[in-house]
């Protein structure tokens, strides 16, 4: 009997040792060695300070910034454990809204943000992915359209010519990698270090 179960204890264990730690290890070994930042999460530095991740978006909410899409995640209410809270950007809790097209909340909220919105800049027409959320809820990225629909707000709060603000976002402006997979996008956290550098000339 254990002759017979020694070859499939043997390959268990050797299997377990080359796929569960051996490949892991050398995959986290090339991945360091050939992209760095990367590995290390793409993290962005201002003034020697880590202020987020080229991967994960932020909530910003002062005029003086560009704002990202809306995020649907949320966390656990500290009050009641047994409900959630709107937590935007929640990296632990990656998810959608899973809210339907017909949902009355979704609905709802959509139109409270493109009135909000049209408050804001009433002479464009407000982009989709201001109002709606990403499958994820971290994109840390808006469309070149959603920038620039802002440009009014941030330049008026920032006391800067919107011709300056505007070129800001062209120069942070993303091309789809290899120019063809993707979407023209800009990433928000460094349009907004790009931002406050300038207001501080």
């Amino acid at each position: 009997m254990l002759k017979e179960l020694r070859p499939a204890i043997v390959l268990i264990i050797a299997l377990t040792a080359i796929t569960g730690l051996a490949y892991p290890l050398a995959m986290t070994g090339v991945a360091g060695a050939l992209f760095p930042d990367q590995a290390q999460g793409s993290l962005i530095e201002k003034d020697g300070k880590i202020v987020g991740s080229a991967l994960i978006g932020q909530s910003f909410t002062d005029d003086k910034y560009f704002h990202g899409r809306p995020s649907a995640t949320n966390a656990p209410d500290p009050k009641d454990s047994t409900r959630t809270v709107d937590a935007p950007y929640n990296a632990s809790n990656s998810m959608g809204s899973n809210l339907g097209p017909t949902n009355k909340a979704l609905i709802e909220r959509v139109k409270g943000d493109v009135e909000k919105l049209k408050a804001e800049n009433a002479s464009a027409p407000v982009p989709i992915d201001l109002v709606t959320t990403s499958g994820s809820g971290l994109d840390p990225h808006i469309s070149p359209e959603a920038a620039l629909f802002q440009v009014p707000r941030v330049a008026k709060a920032r006391n800067l010519p919107e011709d300056r603000v505007r070129q800001l976002v062209s120069e942070n402006a993303e091309s789809p990698l290899a120019g063809v997979l993707g979407e023209p996008r800009v990433n928000v956290l460094q349009l907004n270090l790009a931002l406050d550098r300038a207001a501080a000339r």
